[in-house]
């Protein structure tokens, strides 16, 4: 299966770039660009490309906007400069399937897209160790009453999400099977509510579930 993928960035040399990268791979192919916002809404909705790759800061409409509008139908992750803790979290809370900073190269962006269209999820490293920082400590939440119904096994499973770690990762940590794995995450996302697995990340280091290791 080939990967069809949108790229919405207002600068027409990074676009070339994420396309040069994007098409050299045999599984993935670039179907369509757009400069704003709003072009990138319309174009996905005409295409229906399998993963959207957009910027934050672009005429029209922000990528956190474009991320708002077309998750969960289609997948997207956010590739910007700008790795500033409000981007950040108002990307995963409206869906983002992955949050990677330009400047961690062509590799990071491939794994990011193979991630998200495996039901994974990529947060560049250096954004991740700083949400872990500050987001586990004295003014996390409470746990609500979702962890209630967490199995033991269940919160493991969000701990090692919350940690970056893959289906096969976890699967390889708990003894279990990758398909296992996959099945506890689908559990744990319908039980929480989350959109997606960094929808469970975002909520255990908001209540403190999990802490840097």
């Amino acid at each position: 299966m080939t990967t069809r993928i949108l790229i919405a960035d207002d600068q027409a040399d990074i676009r070339s770039g994420f396309r040069l990268i994007l098409d050299s791979q045999p599984d993935m192919t670039v179907v369509g660009e757009a400069a704003d916002g709003e072009s990138a809404v319309t174009l996905a909705r005409e295409l229906r490309p399998d993963l959207v790759l957009t910027d934050i800061r672009m005429p029209r409409l922000d990528g956190l906007e474009v991320t708002r509008l077309l998750s969960p139908q289609t997948r997207v992750v956010v590739v910007t400069t700008f790795d500033l803790d409000e981007y950040v979290h108002t990307a995963l809370r409206a869906g983002a399937c992955g949050f990677l900073l330009k400047r961690s190269g062509p590799a990071l962006l491939i794994e990011g897209v193979r991630a998200a269209m495996a039901g994974d999820t990529l947060i560049s490293p250096q954004i991740t160790v700083r949400l872990l920082s500050r987001l586990s400590g004295p003014e996390v939440k409470a746990p609500s009453t979702a962890a209630q119904v967490l199995t033991g096994r269940e919160l493991e499973i969000v701990r090692l999400v919350a940690r970056g770690r893959t289906n096969a990762e976890i699967g390889a940590e708990l003894f279990i099977s990758a398909g296992t794995a996959k099945t506890h995450v689908a559990n744990v996302q319908a039980k929480l509510g989350a959109r997606n697995r960094v929808g469970i990340a975002a909520w255990a280091w908001e209540h403190g579930v999990v802490g840097p290791e």
